[in-house]
């Protein structure tokens, strides 16, 4: 059976686009827990062995994220054009050749070079890719989609434990081995559901029914074709669409707005506001996850596997976060969820710099991980609302290359301050003011005119 009559058959049982949720959630298991949240606890392993600042291992970081961000609109622009499929399996072999070589570093140069080949591999094969297709999956139902996806990031938080379990008993080397082969023996099979859009499929958005089809009797008369002639003239239509999006996105289902094109998007104040807001969102995001396990370790006295503990609880915070997100955001407003949720990472950041004691640092987990959990989701949903699917992919790569510098510049600046000051309360202080101000840019993030997000005047 062909890739069309499966995707058919299945869509009368489990719409195929959840099938795509479910492989992007295995996905960003991998790249959350062996790459983005074990990072910190890698870097309490090598500043013992290696005895390299901070601001070394968090310029490793930004390195990442500044190759991520420079390289945000060329993917965005070779996922409409190769497909999601090709550019997440290319990623996942690249991000394994970045774990063998990371494996076999001795010096802060070849330290340097392997994790800008894992970030070229995460880049290409995570975030970006998984959600651009599953914003072409869903409208009604994008919200809660794209929630479940990012589930795979607090998932691959709950693995942390297990790293870290096997850098203090197997050693970071062989721990790296590893993982370049969980990635390749686990990535590739789930990359293999990737499609780019329901329509080259004869499917809708949501996995609603096709409308009802209208039938000329004089048509039927004069010789309709078999079906099974029309099922053979679909697939040669049908099947060369695995790969390449095209412009069929906007063709059927509920997108029956006004979709932007790159530059159109580019010029709305809209595009920019929550650009802003992302940004400064996740350079609380990256800070945390490159100096936490240290803070809590040095700091605050804690052991690394219970650092890693917290870091376990924080993302189990996170799922309970996203799953609310996503139901909540399918049902309210976008914006004053997103809002409320940059509050609360800035009171979390407060309470783990002032931890007196460990339940201090309980709170701070469990708030943290909500807010994460819930403003995740919101943040993709609010641009695919706003400009609708054709020329997303382009749009929030262009995006993404300025949300990284939030990335980079978050953990080398706590860095450079908690080397200078000994420890991170006042990065931790600055940055939470940061967040609760950037709070506005989501306030005033209004849809754009022409937006089928924008209300009409009869609203």
């Amino acid at each position: 059976m062909n890739t069309l009559h499966r995707l058919r058959s299945g869509a009368r049982h489990t719409y195929f686009g959840w099938w795509i949720v479910a492989g992007s959630i295995g996905i960003q298991v991998l790249a959350a827990g062996l790459v983005m949240q074990a990072f910190g606890t890698y870097v309490a392993v090598w500043q013992a062995e290696f005895g390299w600042s901070k601001t070394a291992f968090a310029a490793a970081f930004a390195l990442q994220r500044g190759l991520m961000a420079l390289l945000s609109p060329l993917q965005g622009w070779l996922l409409q054009r190769l497909g999601p499929r090709t550019v997440i399996q290319t990623g996942l072999v690249i991000l394994a050749v970045g774990f063998v070589l990371l494996s076999r570093f001795q010096t802060q140069a070849g330290f340097y070079t392997a994790f800008l080949v894992m970030a070229l591999g995460v880049g290409m094969s995570g975030f970006l890719s998984l959600t651009s297709t599953i914003v072409n999956w869903f409208e009604r139902r994008r919200s809660s989609a794209l929630a479940l996806m990012q589930m795979g990031i607090a998932l691959g938080g709950l693995m942390v434990p297990a790293v870290a379990w096997l850098l203090t008993t197997q050693g970071w080397r062989a721990t790296a081995l590893i993982s370049a082969g969980a990635v390749l023996a686990f990535g590739l099979p789930l990359s293999a559901l990737m499609r780019s859009s329901p329509e080259a499929y004869g499917l809708r958005l949501d996995g609603d029914p096709p409308p009802p089809a209208t039938i000329d009797p004089s048509a039927a008369v004069d010789g309709a074709r078999s079906a099974e002639t029309a099922t053979a003239d679909d697939e040669k239509r049908a099947e060369p669409s695995d790969e390449r999006p095209g412009d069929a996105a906007s063709s059927a289902g509920h997108d029956t707005g006004h979709d932007f094109g790159a530059r159109e998007a580019l010029r709305t104040r809209a595009f920019w506001f929550i650009t802003a807001g992302h940004a400064i969102a996740v350079t609380l995001v990256a800070t945390v996850t490159v100096h936490l396990v240290v803070h809590l370790n040095e700091g605050l006295g804690l052991s690394i596997q219970t650092a890693a503990s917290i870091v376990a609880l924080m993302t189990g915070a996170m799922m309970a976060g996203q799953l609310a997100g996503g139901f909540l955001g399918d049902r309210f407003p976008k914006r004053a969820i997103a809002t409320a949720a940059m509050l609360a990472h800035a009171i979390a950041l407060v309470a783990v710099a002032l931890a007196p004691s460990l339940p201090w640092v309980v709170f701070f987990a469990i708030l943290h991980g909500v807010a994460w959990g819930m403003r995740g989701p919101i943040m993709q949903a609010l641009r695919a609302d706003y400009f609708g699917r054709t020329s997303f992919a382009t749009i929030m790569g262009i995006s993404f290359s300025f949300v990284m510098l939030g990335q980079m510049a978050g953990p080398l600046l706590a860095g450079a301050l908690a080397d200078a000051l000994g420890d991170y309360r006042l990065a931790f202080f600055g940055l939470a003011s940061l967040v609760a101000a950037g709070s506005l840019f989501f306030v005033f993030a209004t849809p754009p005119p022409g937006s089928r997000a924008a209300p009409t005047p009869e609203d």
